[in-house]
């Protein structure tokens, strides 16, 4: 799929004054979201962005932002419609390494996105998101080629598209009721002290490829 037909020209354009993060990790963070949330509207979005830290989004961003999250609620809540998800990376006119690294930032930003709503894993959902991790982790210098070329890439990338049509099944909140947005209760536990108590899933070591795992020096 083209550049123009998977909307990656548009994003580019619509995200042109915004740099904090690329289009395809805002991509990744909003269908994250998407996969438990139900979309919200653009005082909702941007309050989103405010609280983690993000620049305000360009009134032509925040508008295509709120109309793509609709579209993917609606997608991903078809069980047949959602197997035709797509993460927003550029086509194959572009560079293997842009790609790759395109990819990697989609993978961050649904890690992002799906973290900040509160919902609890089943083992599946979190073996899945500690292979997403490690393509999230991908490490690779402007002239480095990618370990296994176009064949590994297809399959990381076929692997990360079924995420959220994996983790679209269960039934979905309002994004304003996310402790991001409605507030921590008091007594709430920090990320540390979860993870010490063994209720989070601690942070995967970089890897240099997630396909290592099957092709081992």
């Amino acid at each position: 799929m083209n550049d123009n037909i998977s909307g990656w020209n548009t994003w580019l354009k619509a995200f042109d004054d915004w740099t904090d993060v690329s289009v395809s990790e805002v991509h990744g963070m909003m269908t994250g979201l998407m996969t438990a949330c139900n979309a919200p509207d653009e005082q909702v979005w941007a309050k989103v962005f405010e609280e983690l830290s993000f620049a305000p989004l360009p009134d032509e961003a925040l508008t295509l932002l709120t109309e793509e999250a609709e579209d993917i609620v609606f997608q991903l809540k078809d069980k047949e419609d959602a197997y035709s998800y797509m993460p927003l990376v550029p086509d194959d006119e572009h560079d293997l390494y842009e790609r790759v690294m395109a990819l990697k930032q989609w993978a961050n930003g649904f890690m992002t996105g799906f973290g900040i709503t509160d919902c609890r894993l089943s083992s599946e959902e979190n073996e899945m998101l500690t292979d997403l991790a490690k393509i999230g982790a991908i490490r690779l210098e402007d002239d480095e080629d990618f370990e296994g070329g176009e064949e590994s890439y297809l399959y990381i990338y076929e692997f990360a598209r079924m995420v959220p049509v994996s983790f679209a099944t269960r039934e979905r909140k309002a994004v304003k009721d996310i402790a991001l947005i409605a507030g921590l209760a008091i007594d709430a536990k920090t990320t540390k002290e979860l993870q010490a108590e063994g209720k989070l899933p601690k942070l995967m070591p970089p890897v240099i490829d997630v396909m290592n795992q099957n092709n081992p020096s």
